[in-house]
């Protein structure tokens, strides 16, 4: 038997936090008046050299780290719980799926048989590429079947990259595939077709009508958001005892990352990317899913404590007060000189948990793929390092099984 379909509508609230053209005037990450064409504003970003990037593909995308042969036995996996036991009502619950995805249940409201559900950045593909049989396979297997994800109210992406989300063509050894990477098309098609959900999704600027089309999904379920745009879902959730429907709202705040965007040689900076920040209404818990992002430029030679940092995590802490758990990033980020100003390493990480004031924090962008050159096993022992050095106890920044479940 099925479980009762949801009822989940979205509306925008009144402005709290500057956005948008102001007096005429288009924001600094915009780079033209159409919301076609987008960029990092910060010192903290600076561009690679054509150069760097020749010695990347020399050095990185010809050589890449060997596995370990046990690499699946290194990597904690377990069947996903959901945190669905008897007792766990009051909590949040967040669990990695894998890569930089993660299933967030908020708190159940009293008298509901479960909390609002958010799944940011799903990716159950197996190739890190447009293509079925080229470019990063998996080298750890999905912790579940996308078909056995529960019923989700809201999909949160953070931007259009590979690892994020894949293209929608037809299957063939030489042409793109259904898959996106950190949100593939054949996982969000399946999420948006489950009977007993009505998600709507969340992007950023000038991703939603590719999204909608490929997904077969209408555009008025799709909502398209600039920085520091805020939306209110609204979700009925089942009765516990058979009776009306349970009424709870969720606030989603797009916020900044410091990123770039691109699926084609023609298309970089296309598309807007983004942060997210989920606050629940009832319960108060807020979540900040920082996606894939940077935190400073870092060449060969510099001093990483010397070169401006993002301060878009600080204003995060500043305006939502601080967050009970931030989903960061610690992979992908070797050689620093062409990653540092996109990707996070563990000592950035850190120092985004502290920028956002978060309770707690959880790692995720490592254990999936190779798209680097670091040891697929180094982001966490880094971390470790790092978090000792920041006087972190040891249940404040945690690393997750695959699969695994943590309260909040």
């Amino acid at each position: 038997m099925s479980p009762p379909s949801v009822e989940v509508t979205v509306t925008e609230p009144p402005r709290r936090f500057p956005s948008g053209y102001v007096d005429g005037v288009r924001p600094s990450h915009h780079l033209n008046n159409s919301k076609t064409r987008f960029t990092n504003p910060w010192p903290s970003f600076r561009i690679q050299t054509f150069s760097q990037w020749v010695s990347f593909f020399f050095k990185v995308t010809l050589r890449t780290p060997d596995l370990p042969q046990n690499v699946k036995s290194l990597i904690p996996t377990q069947t996903p719980t959901w945190g669905s036991e008897v007792g766990n009502q009051s909590s949040a619950k967040a669990t990695w799926l894998g890569h930089a995805c993660y299933l967030v249940e908020l708190p159940t409201p009293p008298g509901a048989t479960r909390g609002v559900r958010i799944i940011f950045d799903p990716v159950f593909s197996n190739r890190c590429s447009p293509f079925q049989r080229l470019g990063p396979a998996r080298y750890t297997d999905t912790p579940c079947k996308v078909e056995e994800i529960p019923a989700v109210d809201a999909v949160v992406l953070s931007h259009n990259h590979y690892d994020q989300y894949a293209s929608s063509l037809c299957h063939s050894e030489s042409k793109p595939i259904d898959n996106m990477s950190s949100t593939d098309i054949p996982t969000l098609r399946t999420i948006f077709a489950k009977p007993s959900s009505s998600a709507h999704m969340f992007v950023a600027l000038n991703n939603a009508a590719y999204l909608s089309k490929a997904i077969h999904t209408p555009l008025s379920r799709v909502h398209e958001l600039d920085w520091w745009d805020e939306r209110i879902l609204h979700v009925a959730l089942p009765s516990d005892t058979g009776g009306p429907a349970v009424n709870t709202e969720v606030r989603l705040s797009c916020t900044p990352s410091q990123h770039v965007s691109g699926r084609t040689v023609t298309d970089r900076w296309h598309a807007l990317w983004a942060a997210w920040v989920v606050d629940d209404l009832q319960s108060q818990k807020k979540v900040y899913f920082a996606g894939d992002t940077g935190y400073r430029t870092v060449s060969d030679g510099e001093d990483e404590e010397k070169v401006p940092v993002c301060p878009a995590f600080a204003e995060v802490g500043e305006r939502f007060g601080g967050v009970d758990v931030a989903l960061l990033p610690i992979g992908a980020y070797s050689p620093r000189a062409i990653m540092s100003n996109m990707h996070a390493s563990p000592s950035d990480a850190v120092r985004i948990f502290k920028d956002v004031r978060a309770k707690k924090a959880l790692a995720m962008h490592w254990g999936t793929w190779v798209l680097t050159s670091e040891p697929v096993l180094e982001p966490p022992a880094l971390l470790k390092t790092e978090c000792e050095k920041a006087g972190f106890g040891p249940d404040d920044f945690l690393v997750p099984a695959l699969g695994e479940t943590v309260f909040f």
